[in-house]
């Protein structure tokens, strides 16, 4: 068995654990999740995710093991700004929310079977036209760059969006969440679509739209495709419990959209100068300055999020005094 091999294994065996604890003993039908049991599950998948880097650090070696951290922090802070649309869906559906857990599972399942099949086409493109490589440099540029400039004025309306759009011209959707169901019988006993329905698959394909984002940000940081679905799968495994952990404070980074912009930005001239940069600097020094400038940006941007709340707050205060 070969070390790539063996990091493969150890990983699903991690993941199925993981998951058989989260959905058997964590988790219970119908249930409120709370602050506190979210703090735990979320504190679980971070260290989950930290032991694997420190596995692949042991099996791999540093070079590997540092850009599968780089990819887990780029995609765990995209993962912030999936919550801020995901909380848009549930509340544009009213869902109840002792079936948010479920749907969220789902919908969070559901995407990382697209992300695999999506991960595979772009790493097997990757390995036959190297030149794919300067088209994603290109495109995280443009992203990068329309995200830092977006404004409140560009919010996502789940009613309007292609997806649901497409659902309700093909498929028959209720008004109903079905009792927790995804399709129930009609007075004519045909299947009828409940709203949890047309919720899931919009969750999955909205994470399917910020893919495109974040997994050619992974190809800029690491060519290995264990680094692309190691990084990418913990990342995702861990929104669950994130969403109901943050979902109350996620409008408090403010700033966090232009970190990740920046970060973006960075990538894609990493990927469109990676032929002067090697001649300049080693890969394992790229690789930690890389993974050096992705903590700087993403916790620089929440902490200054964060004191810009309080300032707000603060002025707020004393507006209403005098």
């Amino acid at each position: 068995m070969s070390t790539d091999q063996l990091v493969y294994l150890v990983f699903g065996c991690v993941i199925t654990i993981a998951l058989v604890l989260d959905l058997g003993f964590l988790s219970k039908k119908n249930a409120v999740i709370s602050i506190a049991q979210a703090l735990r599950q979320t504190f679980l998948w971070v260290l989950l995710a930290f032991a694997f880097f420190i596995f692949m650090w042991i099996e791999e070696g540093q070079k590997l093991a540092l850009e599968y951290l780089s990819g887990y922090l780029m995609e765990w802070s995209l993962s912030i700004d999936n919550i801020f649309v995901f909380i848009l869906i549930f509340s544009a559906f009213k869902v109840k929310e002792k079936h948010i857990p479920r749907v969220l599972l789902i919908g969070i399942l559901t995407a990382i079977l697209l992300r695999v099949v999506f991960i595979t086409v772009g790493v097997a493109l990757v390995a036959k036209f190297a030149w794919v490589l300067y088209i994603f440099g290109v495109f995280l540029l443009y992203t990068g760059y329309q995200m830092f400039i977006a404004g409140e004025e560009s919010q996502f309306d789940p009613h309007q969006s292609k997806v649901y759009l497409f659902l309700k011209k093909y498929l028959p959707i209720g008004n109903t969440d079905g009792d927790g169901k995804f399709v129930i019988r009609d007075h004519n006993n045909k299947p009828l679509y409940t709203s949890l329905f047309v919720v899931v698959i919009l969750l999955a394909m909205i994470d399917l739209v910020f893919a495109l984002d974040s997994i050619p940000a992974v190809m800029g940081i690491s060519r290995s495709s264990l680094v692309i679905y190691t990084s990418n799968i913990f990342a995702i495994l861990g929104l669950r419990s994130l969403f109901f952990l943050l979902r109350g404070a996620v409008n408090q980074f403010e700033h966090l959209q232009q970190g990740i912009a920046i970060v973006l930005i960075f990538i894609g001239i990493k990927m469109l100068g990676e032929h002067y940069i090697n001649q300049w600097l080693d890969k394992n020094t790229q690789v930690l300055i890389s993974l050096m400038f992705i903590i700087f940006c993403i916790s620089g941007s929440i902490l200054y999020s964060i004191f810009t709340a309080k300032q707000k707050l603060a002025k707020a205060h004393k507006k209403e005094v005098n």
